[in-house]
């Protein structure tokens, strides 16, 4: 996979007092990639080339 798009530490940060699992970075990440992927595909449905908040 390529880089990591999420930070371990700032996830640490965040959950602050709980412990995380060492495979939740992870999946985040598979997450936030499909995140991304799908408001991309929303701008080009509106023919644009910026992604915008709304897209999420």
């Amino acid at each position: 996979m390529a880089d990591m798009i999420v930070v371990k530490a700032k996830i640490k940060d965040i959950a602050a007092g709980y412990n995380v699992a060492g495979d939740f970075a992870d999946e985040l990440d598979k997450h936030v990639r499909k995140l991304i992927k799908d408001a991309v595909k929303r701008a080009e449905a509106n023919n644009r080339k910026t992604v915008m908040a709304k897209d999420l």
